[in-house]
């Protein structure tokens, strides 16, 4: 009897605990989600509400579960685990198509760089449906314009030694500059000859230009560039999501263990 009451304790204090803390957590993420929606940059603005809904979603059902462990009410104990169990599914469906949709896409290796080109056709359809959407790339393209990245550079890497021995990010090396085999001369880290002809039928190299709002921003190696960056996020994502899974799989397990004991207390009343 005693270890049957001290089981049912025990599983109930760490279910309000648990959802204490979570409880906390989402009130974090909602007033992240609040700084957000005020700022100014469209980049960020544009994750404003899926930071909200995240938030609000994990302060409900940590509500449920603190409220249903206190009281040992089943209804809303069932109410959190058929909430946590879909939470579950969804994070699980999600990862999965997050390492199949970044399974594709790596960067080309160029002699004499110590960084990788990309090519966009190396990555996944969803990667190229959403990149060629003129809206989605208008809006990414803005974001690219104001972050001052490729302007930068050149205060970054001060001399042609360092800037050829730099280890650029995808996005440097897609968006700033036109792709190796254009041939341009480098005057400096943001500027380029285009007097000289270049050597590559890649339409790249006509796009690209030294003004600081056009760049290469409009080339296919500047959207391979966002699509590895985001393939490296997403998979980033990806492993938090399977840590996430085993985490909630545990609270899950606990909840279950705290349903089953209110429903013997109610029984033995």
């Amino acid at each position: 009897m005693k270890q049957a009451k001290m089981g049912m304790g025990t599983s109930t204090f760490i279910i309000r605990w648990i959802n204490f803390l979570t409880m906390l957590l989402a009130i974090t993420i909602i007033i992240f989600g609040v700084w957000m929606s005020t700022h100014h940059d469209n980049c960020r603005r544009s994750l404003t509400l899926p930071v909200l809904g995240l938030g609000a979603l994990i302060f409900i059902i940590s509500i449920i579960g603190f409220l249903g462990a206190l009281k040992n009410n089943t209804i809303l104990l069932w109410i959190y685990l058929i909430m946590l169990c879909l939470v579950l599914v969804a994070i699980l469906v999600f990862t999965v198509l997050a390492f199949i949709i970044t399974n594709n896409g790596s960067g080309h290796s160029v002699a004499g760089l110590r960084y990788k080109e990309y090519q966009l056709k190396d990555y996944s359809s969803w990667f190229l449906n959403h990149l060629n959407n003129p809206g989605n790339w208008k809006r990414l393209k803005s974001c690219l314009v104001k972050s001052e990245d490729c302007n930068n550079l050149s205060k970054k890497y001060k001399t042609l030694k360092q800037f050829k021995s730099a280890k650029l990010t995808p996005i440097e090396a897609g968006c700033c500059r036109p792709p190796f085999e254009c041939g341009y001369p480098v005057v400096n880290a943001s500027y380029y000859d285009l007097s000289f002809h270049p050597t590559s039928s890649n339409k790249d190299c006509k796009l690209y230009k030294n003004s600081r709002a056009v760049k290469c921003y409009n080339c296919d190696s500047c959207k391979a560039g966002v699509a590895q960056y985001m393939k490296i996020e997403w998979r980033v994502v990806a492993i938090f999501n399977l840590i996430l899974f085993v985490v909630l799989s545990i609270v899950y397990f606990v909840g279950c263990c705290a349903r089953r004991n209110a429903v013997r207390s109610r029984s033995k009343i």
